[in-house]
C-alpha cells in the first residue's frame, strides 16, 4: 500500500471495538488510518467493521509513534483510556495507579509526532484524578492535582486545552450515556464545542423545531423477540427483581395515564412470540406480594400490551419506552418488560434481556455494524465503547477541512 505523505491520518488510540473509530468515519466518510488495542478479540471486531485501517494489536505504550505513522502527520488523535479505575462506579474498592495512569499515551504522542488535535474521553471523574494512598485508594486532599499536570504537560507542548461534560442523547445517540471530553489543538484554530442536535420534547427548542427530539429507547428494541412469560420460568425470578417489577408496572404502567403501547405494527410478531398457551389464560392477582389494582389506561381495549425497561444497577427501578437509553455498562442491567392486560386486568407480564444488538442500537451504532464474540463478550465491549454520535459530532465541529456530508455510517444519525 502506497502511502499518502501529505494528507493528515487519523490515530484511534484504544480503539476496542470501534465506537470512536465509526463515529469519525460518520464523519470524514474514511476509517482511521491507526487502530491500536491490545485486545485480539476487539481488534478482530474492529477489522471487520474498518479493514482500511491498520491495525496494531499491541498496548499502547509499546507502539511507538513515529514508526507508526512513517513521516505523515496527523490531523487527530483520539484517546479513550480505560475509565474503571476513575469511575465511581468503582464504588471504594482499590484502584490501580497504572491504570488511570493511561492517559499520560496523549502527551507521548504530542511529543513524538505533535498531532493537530488531540480528542480525549473519559467519565466524567476523570477530572479528579489524583495519586493514590498505600491503601489504593484516591488521596482526597489532593483531588484532581494530577488532571491539571497532565493539562498543563498539553499546554507546555503548546496545545491550547478545553474540557467539558456532553450528553450522547443530545447528538443523535438513543442514550443519556453522558462523558468527560478534552479537546487540545496546536494550530491556533479556536476549538469548537458542537451545538446539540436533539433536546428534551418539552423544551421550548424542540417545541419550536430548533432542535429535535432526544431518541428514545422504543426505537431500540427489536419487538420480534418475545419476552417470557414470568409466570411459566423453570427457575422463579429471585425477590429483588420482582420488586423492581412492582415497582415499575407501578409507575410505567398503572399510576401513569400515557404508557407506552407496543406499536400495533408489531404486536402481532410480538405476542406471538411472547405468550405461551398458558399465559393466555386470564391470570387474577398477579401481585407479587400484594393486588395490584385494576388497569384503566387504554379503555376497554382487548389484548393491550404496555412496556418499560427494568433497570438492575443505580438508583431507581427502570425507565419509560419514551425516554433515551440510560447509560450503558458492560453487563446485562437492562430488561424490556411488556405487560398484557384485557382492558381492566393485567393477564399476563413478559420480562426478557436487552440483546446485544439492542444495545449497540442504544449506544448510537449503526444498524449494519458487525458484532463478533460470545453475548456477555459483545455487551462487555458495548458498554466501554464512545457512542458514535460523539466522535461525530466533534470531528465535525473542530475538523471540518476533513469532513464529508455523507458517509456509509450516516444513517445512524439521520434520525
Amino acid at each position: 500500500m502506497q502511502l499518502d505523505l501529505f494528507r493528515e491520518i487519523i490515530v484511534d488510540n484504544f480503539a476496542g471495538g470501534g465506537g470512536a473509530s465509526t463515529g469519525i468515519e460518520m464523519a470524514t466518510g474514511l476509517s482511521v488510518d491507526i487502530a491500536i488495542n491490545h485486545d485480539p478479540a476487539a481488534i478482530e471486531m474492529h477489522k471487520l467493521n474498518h479493514p482500511d485501517t491498520e491495525h496494531y494489536c499491541e498496548n499502547v505504550w509499546d507502539v511507538d509513534p513515529k514508526e507508526a505513522v512513517k513521516g505523515r502527520k496527523v490531523g487527530l488523535a483520539w484517546f479513550s483510556p480505560d475509565c474503571t479505575h476513575h469511575s465511581k462506579a468503582k464504588g471504594g474498592k482499590p484502584v490501580k495507579q497504572e491504570i488511570r495512569g493511561l492517559a499520560w499515551i496523549a502527551v507521548k504522542w504530542a511529543i513524538a509526532v505533535k498531532p493537530r488535535v488531540i480528542m480525549l474521553e473519559n467519565v466524567e471523574e476523570f477530572q479528579d484524578w489524583c495519586p493514590l494512598d498505600e491503601n489504593g485508594k484516591p488521596r482526597k486532599d489532593l483531588k484532581g492535582i494530577t488532571f491539571k499536570s497532565f493539562v498543563r504537560a498539553l499546554e507546555s507542548l503548546g496545545y491550547n486545552v478545553q474540557f467539558r461534560e456532553l450528553q450522547a442523547c443530545d447528538y443523535g445517540a438513543p442514550t443519556i450515556r453522558r462523558r468527560f471530553f478534552m479537546v487540545a489543538r496546536c494550530d491556533g484554530n479556536p476549538i469548537v464545542w458542537p451545538k446539540p442536535t436533539h433536546g428534551d420534547p418539552q423544551s421550548p427548542a424542540v417545541q419550536r423545531g430548533k432542535l429535535k427530539p432526544w431518541r428514545t429507547s422504543a426505537e431500540i428494541i427489536d419487538w420480534t423477540i418475545g419476552a417470557p412469560s414470568i409466570f411459566d420460568r423453570k427457575k422463579p425470578l429471585v425477590v429483588n427483581t420482582l420488586k423492581r417489577i412492582q415497582k415499575g408496572l407501578e409507575r410505567f404502567v398503572i399510576n401513569n395515564e400515557k404508557p407506552f403501547m407496543v406499536p400495533d405494527e408489531h404486536k402481532a410478531a410480538f405476542l406471538i412470540s411472547y405468550y405461551t398457551e398458558q399465559s393466555e389464560k386470564e391470570v387474577r392477582g398477579l401481585s407479587l406480594d400484594t393486588p395490584l389494582h385494576t388497569i384503566t389506561a387504554g379503555g376497554n381495549r382487548f389484548g393491550l400490551v404496555t412496556a418499560f425497561l427494568t433497570k438492575y444497577y443505580g438508583q431507581g427501578v427502570g425507565h419509560g419506552l419514551f425516554e433515551p437509553l440510560h447509560t450503558i455498562t458492560t453487563k446485562d442491567r437492562f430488561a424490556l418488560t411488556a405487560v398484557k392486560t384485557n382492558g381492566y386486568q393485567i393477564t399476563d407480564i413478559g420480562l426478557r434481556m436487552l440483546q446485544p444488538h439492542e444495545l449497540f442500537a442504544g449506544q448510537g451504532f449503526p444498524s449494519n455494524y458487525i458484532r463478533t464474540g460470545t453475548k456477555s463478550d459483545q455487551i462487555r465491549r458495548v458498554g466501554n465503547s464512545v457512542p458514535p454520535p460523539f466522535a461525530n459530532a466533534l470531528v465535525r465541529a473542530n475538523l471540518p477541512e476533513m469532513c464529508v456530508e455523507h458517509s456509509r455510517y450516516n444513517t445512524a444519525i439521520a434520525n
